[in-house]
Formats: C-alpha cells, sequence, structure tokens
C-alpha cells in the first residue's frame, strides 16, 4: 500500500457516493460510504457500511462496521421499499424525495479518536464522544459520553477510558488538531509516554 497523502486511499469494490474525505483517510475494500464525511486520518476497515454520517478525525472503525442503517416506514401500511422506491416497480412513478430527504437529515455523529469494534452498529442521530470505545458487535442506540467504553445490544457503559480529569484535559489538548509535523514531532512520546505524562509535557 502506498504512503497515505492529501488524497484517500479507497481500496477495490467501494461504492462511495455523495462523500468528503479529509486528508491520510483509508476506505477498506468493498466498504459502502455514502452522504458522509471523514475527517483527516480517519479510516475503515473491509465491508464497513456508512451512511449520513459525521466523522471526525483519527476514528478507528473495524471491519464490517455499520454507521446510520436505514430506517424502514413503520406507521404506513408497508414496509417495502416499493413505497419509497416506486420507479423500481412502475415506470409512471418516481422517488418519495420527502422520504430520502428526511433520511440524509439523520445524521450519525462519530468523535475524534474513536474505536468502533468489529460489527458494531451505530444508529442515525446517534453522537459518539471523543476518545470513546464501542466494542465488537455492540448495537449503539443512544449517545455515548467522550472516553467511554460501550458493549452489548443495545450497548452500554462498561468503564471509563481515563478518569474524568484526564478525558477533560485530553478534549482541551485537541491534538487531533495539531499539524501533521507537530504529530511526527511527538510520535515517539505517543508510543512511549503514559496519558498523564503525555498531558504533563504538552499542556502543563
Amino acid at each position: 500500500m502506498p504512503r497515505l497523502g492529501q488524497q484517500p486511499f479507497i481500496h477495490p469494490d467501494c461504492q462511495i457516493t455523495n462523500t468528503e474525505f479529509g486528508a491520510f483517510v483509508e476506505i477498506g475494500q468493498g466498504s459502502r460510504v455514502q452522504n458522509s464525511r471523514f475527517g483527516d486520518y480517519s479510516y475503515c476497515d473491509r465491508y464497513a457500511d456508512i451512511a449520513n454520517a459525521e466523522i471526525g478525525k483519527f476514528a478507528n472503525i473495524a471491519a464490517f462496521t455499520r454507521i446510520g442503517p436505514t430506517d424502514h416506514p413503520m406507521a404506513q401500511p408497508s414496509l417495502h421499499h416499493f413505497l419509497y422506491r416506486s420507479a423500481d416497480y412502475w415506470d409512471d412513478t418516481t422517488p418519495d424525495a420527502a422520504f430520502f430527504e428526511q433520511r440524509a437529515a439523520r445524521v450519525a455523529f462519530i468523535g475524534h479518536d474513536t474505536w468502533l469494534g468489529h460489527g458494531a452498529v451505530v444508529r442515525p442521530e446517534v453522537r459518539i464522544g471523543h476518545g470513546a470505545v464501542v466494542a465488537s458487535m455492540a448495537v449503539v442506540t443512544k449517545d455515548v459520553a467522550p472516553y467511554t467504553v460501550v458493549a452489548g445490544i443495545p450497548a452500554k457503559p462498561i468503564k471509563q477510558r481515563f478518569t474524568p480529569d484526564i478525558a477533560e484535559r485530553l478534549i482541551a489538548l485537541a491534538w487531533w488538531d495539531w499539524p501533521h509535523s507537530a504529530l511526527r514531532a511527538a510520535l515517539e512520546d505517543f508510543r512511549a509516554l503514559p496519558v498523564d505524562a503525555f498531558l504533563e509535557k504538552y499542556s502543563g
């Protein structure tokens, strides 16, 4: 694989529609991404399915994850998509534009430096806070606080990554907004320093 850069590295067999990418972004093989925005350094692994999502920087999205799965119209007489994809069935009809506009407006928000495990599902309009972790196969139906680890169906908090003080200091430091050169200069400290020592050095 070539070194990542300003243009996204998109692996084979992906379907990309109406999506913006920041720098150093990678999209795994066979993934489908639509109506979304990826922040710098974020990536998804193979066969992710992402729709109507605002993804922050440094998001780590594992294989087979689904963000923003679409809903069916439960209040109508039928759930079937012939209601809104009508032109697929009859020549004299058009798609239900209002339905698709409403669907696209239900944006899921994924914070900076997050980790979504293999096969996790994040429902529309859910917010995943900065630094949060979603366990493999979890189904997230409610907002997740920053630096919180959630698991299960439906997902519930199981622990905090850091103390509230450390979490607040990391958010205030906002290292994810550092320029590429500053990240490189601090690389060894990212690798070697415990989080409290890192914060002491870079935020005082």
